[in-house]
């Protein structure tokens, strides 16, 4: 190196350093004035310093080898400047030289440190180092250990060193030596305080903040390297500073934060975490255990859900897991891609012509691996260009690992001590085991053990016994295994989500291999610490990749998926993946997805090698795991269901018969690689093989294990629960006990997707399912014989086989091989236990027929609407049901003694439950069991066969049955009777009833109803006397359940057949009534008859709600029965009453008869309430005449008349002719019973007949095309006609009888209140006027009487009139004459008439007189009044108005001057003189003119207003007008000077004050304005008579108040109006009359000043 050189080299450096470093600059001068200032500088001697370096260098190692002990303190100082000084030479050689002699000797100084700890020699400390505990000592090797790695601490944070001088050094050089000493000497730090205060102080918080901030490659691999080595050996004493270094690193992670390099660096060292198992646990149990530490594995685990779905192109995820391909490795991997695409893969990834192998979608060991990794690339500048999907092979190798360090961990601890020897001995167990071949195939690595190795039932449970290693508390790696559990817990949901990204996504052999195993390792690691939900859910997830993802979703995208799809999504739901009790959730879409499945899409998948691979390890799960699966059987289950709808349709085996064709043409695919076919063929046989000793093993499971899968395997029938808009059948108690009801809820739980089986594939899958029912039952036939039903399976098999052969949702295929499985197995179930004792074979009988009973009993029980179209096989189900009975029957018909019973019920079996007579019990266990039978059969074509099986009985056993099956007997002829498919049966049927009545009768020559009998009180007691063996005393119980099934006919909706049942029974009483007592015939009556018309009732009731209107064909034909029904028994009672009423208890029957009655009302049928009414009225009339009831029983006929009749209310939606009849019939009745009850009744009993009479008046309609205004209707006029017939001369009576008939005075006012009734609608015009006319002669009858004034009475009769008297020409529904306000106004006066003087004798008490005058105020008021505004053209003014003032005139005489008593208040009087005085006024004032109430009311009487320019017309009853006027000044005249007139007058005269004033108000402001034009004539004609009327009177002198200086007494009304007088005096200048009148007026005035 020249001269010039280095001058270029200082210049530069002084440049470069000018502000970053003053010193290196100053330095770099001083270098450059000293090179000047030499003379010469040649190249030989700078090559001879470069000697003397290297020398210097060679020199040190053996100096420091042969002298170690010597070497410290200053010389090791020395020697560690030398080197660091010579390694920042520009020579390489010497730089090189240098840093390796700096390496050697700071590791021998660590190595005199060892040899120094292992020193015994007492040596004396050299000094003591400080820390941030305090000073600790430390001997001569550990100091200088001490400065020099404090030092190189220093020195790689850019600092001056402490203790030793160091030249500076490159960054990367120090952490290089630190590496090495960690390395080689890591236990050092954990001996030796000081160092480890070094690691805290200055290299850990440098390495965290190197890794938060942006560098170099070569110096983020020398960090990365360093904090590797502290992460794996130091963790213990740096715990929270690992847990931010191994935080910084999960967050460097995310894509969006962190080169690719950065991540890969990152991967890269939690690789090297994951390989050793302990430190996992060490990590979880240092920071995710403790409280308020970060979740660091969790936390990882989390960043690679994120990482895995990120990119989806990159790793090529799809829908299912696919074959990377290039165009390198073509060739190598040909055969496994013809496997792959001749098992139906869509969506090999392949890559193009000259396409990179690094940028080819998937993961490969090819293209996704390095051959260095990025922390070992020591020597690069630059960061290395990485594979796309390099990052993500490393989190599938991370996740490998750490699945193999739990199964490394947990394994060997699960073994038996007694099976460790053995286990030794085995090459692979089933979960361990090695890969057979690489890359050119896709062999499983589960070796499978042969099928003669599998061991005999004993040993095999002991095999399958396996230790739960949580259980093992005592032992000392307990903490250990109760952190692996943890982890589990904690960190399933994310490996689950990860591996479940990659099992979709683009892997080649060696990876997916990896990830398998994975899967198994972490799920035989959940399972064997029974940890159910993560073993569950990785099961599930390896269930869905053994079948191919388009049996799933079809025409699914085959590209990537994008990361909110796949990995996202699954992570986020990784804690809801199949705990097995909540499955189906999942994945809704592709539920929905398979739901739209097209049959051919389904068809053509079939399993590749790959499928095969996840099938064999879901299996052999299943093998390793054994009975400890419980509920997760149903996703190995389902999983091999599925798996074998693809692959194993051709085998025979299952009991299918399906096409070759697809199975054909995968091989003939394949024909072209021999190899992938053989690797095909080795993989389905291993598959066949695992499912095989899969069943094979139940049978040496206990019988918990065995129902456990027994009832997954159940649930892959899917859901089976029918239900039509929403409802869910609740059906009767299960013949069987222990058998669950099929029609409960009950849903198939998709392990493996969520998936219900209701597509194109349920046949298929239905087969497989059953068939493999069928072969469990087979092998474990004796378990079922010999176990209790509901131990052994027994239950669990016949109610699924029930459940698939009853559910309208499965394929009919399906349902029939259910239907014949479940006969199979139970005529096996027979001829197994042939041989058996009689006991077995008795028990097992029974259990058989209670299975067909069962079976046949839940076939129909759903709606049959859902079941429509199913309906056939139905039938065809049910048919071989009776098959299977009939050959049951013929193998064991000998020993059919207790088993007659449900021979009758598969028989009956052929009936609806619907619409059921009497249910039919048949016990088993000692239990009663309910089987009904309705009224519907399922199909003509069994009835009649069944009906052919009957006839066999009837004609060849019938003479064997015991009396119990005669019952029965008897109980199926009614079924087959109310059956609706064939209606010649049903009649036949009913000649049946008569014939087996005969047949009872004939056993018995003296056939009576016994004392026994006679005392059953229900259809119990005749079933146990019927059940007797002396045919005399169970003929007659028999007898009377025959008449009750007859009975139970009575109610079929045909009624040509209830009506024969009806006539049947009383052509039976016809032939046999004179024949029974009176005993036998109230027992008959109550039990027949009244059960007869109860059940009548109840069909009633049910057919109530079927119809949208009443009068419907069913609906008259029902009204029709009970019409017939109710005359038969009532000509019945008639006929037979005298013998009826002779028996103890007919009080007892009689009142029952009232309750069926009542029931008959509240049907709410117009024309049944009437025959009930009809029949009630008939049987009275005979009491009336011959019989005599007691009156406890007419009582309960008046309990039923008085009862409320708000079912009338119903009757307004039939027709107008039935509901009138009803209520006329209703009316009629009382007028038959009210002769009965009259003697005793009371006024509430009155109250109570006037209140239902007026629900009647209000229900009532008129007939089509009349009306009730001048005419009363029927029912009105009954009514009245009642009224006046009641008893009035008790207390309370009269008034109650007023308050209705008032009542009904107010009907026709307030049609608007009454329950709308339609067209027919009273106006209750004609009711009104006949109430009136009634009211006022009950009102005269009892006019002295006391009551009607008290209780008011009175007054709200006269209130009632009033009302119509107010509404005059208002109210316009008048017919002819009187109108309603003349009748109104006519009876008002006749009863005031009447009243007012027997008031003060009768009613002393001052406010009954008060109130009564206010009424006759009030009418009054009404008369006087009149709206003309409203007057109808045809009314007749002039002769009305001539009406009201006679009246008045009438009136007026009698209630002047008695109005004016003491007793009446002021305002009474006040009130009257108030409408005299309104209806006075001729001219409409103004509407300030009159005073508001309240107010004083000759306040304003002198104010001005404005005149008016228009002529007000005058008051169409003028004549009223002035006679009301005289009223006025008649009631202010002087007269006798009594209080009476005094109180009178003083009421009246400021109205007359204030009338003439309005009067003179309107001539002095009105005509001015007229100018020349005269005062209209109607005006003038009133102020000349008001001006004259006020001259001629004569007020009383205390009417008005005196005034000052008034002399005259009788003219104090002039002075008050004297003001207003003078002003008219002004204005009447040009009417010469007008003004003398007012002159006249001015001089009685002055006169009375005494002028």
């Amino acid at each position: 190196m020249t001269a010039q050189i280095l001058t270029s080299e200082l210049a530069n450096l002084i440049q470069d350093s000018k502000r970053k470093n003053s010193e290196l600059r100053n330095a770099a001068e001083k270098s450059l004035s000293d090179l000047k200032a030499l003379p010469s500088t040649s190249e030989t001697q700078l090559a001879a310093g470069l000697d003397v370096q290297l020398k210097i260098l060679q020199a040190l190692p053996p100096l420091l080898q042969n002298y170690a002990d010597d070497l410290r303190g200053e010389l090791l100082e020395s020697t560690l400047h030398v080197c660091s000084t010579l390694q920042v030479s520009k020579n390489g050689i010497v730089s090189n030289t240098a840093a390796a002699t700096l390496q050697q000797l700071v590791v021998s100084v660590f190595d005199q440190v060892v040899i120094e700890d292992k020193s015994t020699s007492d040596d004396s400390t050299v000094t003591k180092v400080p820390t941030q505990d305090g000073d600790v000592p430390a001997r001569a090797a550990a100091l200088d250990a001490y400065k020099v790695f404090n030092d190189l601490c220093l020195l790689t944070k850019g600092q001056k060193p402490q203790y030793l001088r160091f030249a500076p050094m490159p960054q990367g050089s120090c952490l290089e030596l630190i590496e090495s000493i960690l390395s080689n000497n890591g236990d050092i730090f954990l001996s030796h305080p000081e160092q480890a205060n070094v690691l805290r102080v200055h290299l850990m918080p440098f390495l965290i903040k190197f890794l938060s901030e942006k560098s170099i490659f070569p110096t983020t691999v020398r960090v990365n390297r360093v904090l590797c080595v502290i992460l794996k050996q130091h963790l213990d004493i740096l715990r929270s500073e690992c847990e931010t270094a191994l935080n910084l690193l999960t967050q460097m992670l995310d894509a969006d934060s962190s080169a690719s390099w950065k991540r890969a660096l990152s991967m890269e060292i939690f690789r090297g975490i994951y390989a050793e198992p302990g430190l996992i646990r060490k990590i979880y149990a240092a920071y995710d255990e403790q409280d308020g530490k970060r979740s660091i594995v969790r936390d990882h685990m989390a960043a690679l859900v994120r990482l895995s779905a990120e990119k989806p192109a990159v790793i090529g995820l799809s829908h299912q897991s696919t074959i990377p391909t290039s165009q390198s490795n073509l060739t190598d991997t040909s055969g496994e891609l013809a496997a792959m695409e001749a098992s139906g893969v869509a969506g090999i990834v392949t890559g193009a012509v000259g396409m990179s192998d690094a940028n080819t979608p998937g993961i490969s060991v090819q293209w996704s691996s390095m051959r260095v990794p990025c922390i070992d690339q020591l020597d690069k500048a630059d960061p290395p260009s990485l594979p796309s999907s390099y990052i993500y092979s490393l989190a599938l190798t991370c996740i490998n690992s750490f699945s193999e360090g739990l199964a490394k961990f947990i394994l060997p601890l699960t073994v038996p001590s007694e099976m460790k020897g053995k286990r030794r001995n085995r090459t692979v167990t089933v979960m361990e085991g090695g890969d057979t071949t690489r890359h050119g195939t896709e062999s499983t690595s589960l070796e499978e053990s042969p099928r003669k190795d599998f061991p005999n039932t004993q040993q095999f449970k002991k095999s399958q016994t396996s230790i739960n290693p949580l259980s093992l508390e005592s032992h000392p790696l307990y903490e250990d295994i109760r952190i692996c559990a943890a982890i589990i817990e904690t960190c399933w949901p994310a490996v689950l989500a990860t591996c479940s990204t990659f099992l979709n996504a683009s892997l080649d052999s060696d990876y997916y291999h990896s990830l398998i195993r994975t899967f198994q390792k972490f799920t035989h690691v959940s399972g064997l610490l029974q940890l159910r939900t993560p073993r569950d859910a990785f099961l599930t997830t390896l269930g869905k990749s053994a079948v191919p993802s388009n049996i799933f979703t079809p025409n699914i995208h085959t590209g990537p998926l994008t990361p909110s799809s796949e990995g996202q999504s699954m992570f986020a739901n990784a804690k809801g993946l199949l705990s097995v009790d909540s499955l189906v959730s999942q994945t809704s879409t592709t539920s929905s997805e398979r739901n739209r499945l097209p049959p051919s899409d389904v068809t053509q998948a079939s399993l590749n090698t790959r499928n095969l691979l996840c099938l064999r390890a879901l299996l052999n799960l299943g093998i390793a795991l054994g009975p400890t699966l419980e509920k997760a059987w149903s996703i190995v289950l389902e999983t091999l269901q599925q798996a074998d709808f693809v692959v194993f349709s051709t085998t025979k085996r299952t009991g299918r018969q399906n096409s070759y064709s697809q199975q054909k043409g995968d091989a003939q695919s394949m024909a072209s690689d021999p190899s992938s076919q053989a690797n095909y063929g080795s993989e389905f046989s291993a598959v066949e093989i695992a499912a095989s000793r899969l069943f094979e093993s139940t049978s040496d499971f206990p019988n918990e294990s065995f129902v456990d899968v027994l009832t997954a395997l159940c649930k892959l029938l899917g859901d089976t629960k029918d239900s039509v808009s929403g409802m869910i059948v609740e059906p009767p108690k299960s013949p069987m006990p222990g058998l669950n009801s099929p029609i409960q809820p009950h849903r198939r739980v998709s392990s493996i997707s969520g998936v219900s089986t209701f597509t194109a594939s349920q046949m298929q899958e239905g087969q497989f399912t059953l068939a493999k029912i069928s072969d469990l039952a087979s092998i474990n036939m004796s378990r079922l014989t010999s176990s209790k039903p509901s131990e052994s399976g027994w239950e669990t098999i016949i109610t699924q086989l029930v459940r698939v052969a009853c559910s309208s949702r499965t394929s009919s295929s399906v349902r029939l091989k259910a239907a014949d499985v479940l006969n199979a197995m139970v005529i096996h179930a027979v001829t197994f236990t042939s041989s058996k004792n009689l006991e077995t074979r008795t028990k097992v009988q029974r259990q058989v027929l209670e299975a067909l009973g069962f079976h046949v009993y839940s076939l129909y029980q759903r709606d049959q609407e859902h079941s429509v179209a199913a309906h056939g096989v139905d039938v065809e189900i049910h048919r071989t049901a009776l098959e299977a009975l009939r050959s049951l029957v013929e193998q064991c018909g000998d020993s059919l003694v207790a088993g007659w019973d449900l021979v009758f019920d598969v028989i009956g079996s052929v009936f609806d439950e619907k619409d059921s007579h009497r249910p039919v019990k048949y016990s088993h266990d000692k239990q009663l069991v309910t089987l009904q039978y309705g009224v519907h059969a399922k199909s003509p074509k069994l009835v009649r066969s069944a009906f052919g099986s009957l006839q066999l009985i009837c004609s060849d056993f019938l003479s064997t049955l015991p009396n119990s099956c005669v019952l029965t007997l008897v109980d199926v002829l009614s079924a087959f009777c109310s059956q609706v498919e064939d209606f010649n049966i049903s009649l036949t049927t009913i000649t049946f009833f008569w014939n087996t009545s005969d047949f009872l009768q004939g056993r018995d020559d003296a056939f009576l109803l016994d004392k026994q009998v006679l005392t059953a009180r229900s259809e119990d007691d005749l079933h146990d006397l019927g059940k007797g063996t002396d045919d005399h005393d169970s003929s007659g119980a028999l007898w009377m359940l025959l008449l009750l099934r007859l009975t139970a006919a009575s109610t079929d909706q045909r009624s040509e057949v209830r009506n024969g049942a009806i006539q049947t029974v009383l052509r039976i009483f016809d032939a046999y009534g004179d024949h029974l007592t009176s005993e036998a015939w109230g027992y008959c009556l109550r039990m027949v008859f009244f059960r007869m018309m109860s059940a009548n009732v109840a069909l009633r009731n049910d057919f109530k709600g079927l119809a949208g209107a009443a009068d419907t064909e069913q609906s008259k034909a029902e009204n029709e029965t009970s019409i017939v029904l109710l005359n038969g028994v009532s000509a019945l009672l008639a006929s037979y009453l005298d013998t009826l009423i002779r028996q103890s208890d007919f009080a007892t029957s009689w009142r029952q008869l009232m309750r069926l009655f009542d029931d008959y009302l509240d049907a709410r049928s117009s024309e049944v309430s009437a025959a009930v009414f009809t029949a009630l009225r008939n049987i009275l009339m005979k009491v009336n005449t011959t019989a005599k009831l007691e009156r406890s029983c007419i009582k309960l006929v008046w309990q039923l008349w008085e009862r409320d009749i708000q079912v009338s209310r119903s009757w307004q939606q039939q027709s107008q002719s039935s509901t009138q009849d009803a209520l006329l019939s209703y009316v009629q009745l009382l007028q038959e019973l009210y002769p009965l009850i009259e003697i005793d009744i009371t006024a509430a009993q009155i109250d109570r007949i006037l209140g239902n009479l007026r629900e009647c008046i209000l229900r009532s309609q008129c007939a089509s095309y009349s009306k009730d205004i001048d005419y009363l209707i029927p029912l009105h006029a009954q009514v009245i006609e009642v009224l006046r017939k009641v008893r009035s001369n008790m207390s309370g009576v009269p008034s109650a009888l007023v308050f209705c008939l008032a009542d009904f005075i107010k009907l026709a006012f307030h049609t608007d209140s009454i329950p709308e009734s339609g067209a027919g609608r009273p106006t209750f015009v004609a009711l009104s006027k006949a109430s009136m006319q009634a009211s006022r002669d009950l009102l005269i009858q009892h006019i002295n009487n006391q009551e009607i004034y008290i209780s008011g009475a009175l007054l709200t009769s006269i209130d009632a009139l009033a009302e119509p008297i107010s509404l005059k020409y208002q109210w316009r529904t008048e017919g002819r004459d009187p109108p309603t306000w003349k009748l109104a106004t006519c009876m008002s006066l006749e009863i005031l008439k009447k009243a007012l003087p027997a008031l003060t004798k009768v009613s002393p008490d001052d406010a009954n007189l008060i109130k009564f005058w206010e009424r006759a105020v009030k009418v009054i008021g009404c008369i006087v009044a009149a709206d003309c505004s409203k007057t109808p053209p045809s009314a007749n003014v002039g002769a009305d108005e001539e009406f009201d003032i006679n009246i008045f005139n009438q009136l007026r005489n009698f209630i002047i001057p008695a109005l004016g008593d003491t007793i009446i208040p002021d305002n009474m009087r006040r009130t009257h003189a108030e409408s005299i005085f309104a209806a006075s006024i001729i001219h409409t004032p103004e509407p300030n003119e009159i005073p508001i109430p309240g107010s004083e009311l000759l306040e304003g009487l002198y104010n001005r207003r404005t005149g008016r320019t228009y002529n007000p017309q005058p008051a169409r009853r003028t004549k009223m007008s002035y006679v009301c006027l005289d009223e006025l000044f008649a009631l202010v005249r002087v007269h006798d000077g009594t209080v009476e007139r005094v109180k009178l007058a003083q009421a009246a005269a400021p109205y007359l004050i204030l009338r003439a004033g309005l009067t003179l108000r309107g001539y002095i402001y009105d005509q001015p304005l007229r100018g020349l034009m005269p005062q209209p004539f109607t005006q003038r004609k009133e102020l000349l008579y008001v001006l004259r009327a006020l001259i001629a009177l004569d007020c009383e002198p205390k009417a008005i108040p005196d005034a000052p200086g008034v002399v005259a007494q009788h003219k104090k009304h002039l002075h008050r109006l004297f003001p207003l007088v003078t002003k008219a005096v002004g204005v009447a200048g040009r009417d010469p009359e007008v003004l003398g009148e007012l002159r006249k007026v001015l001089e009685v005035v002055g006169e009375g000043f005494g002028v």
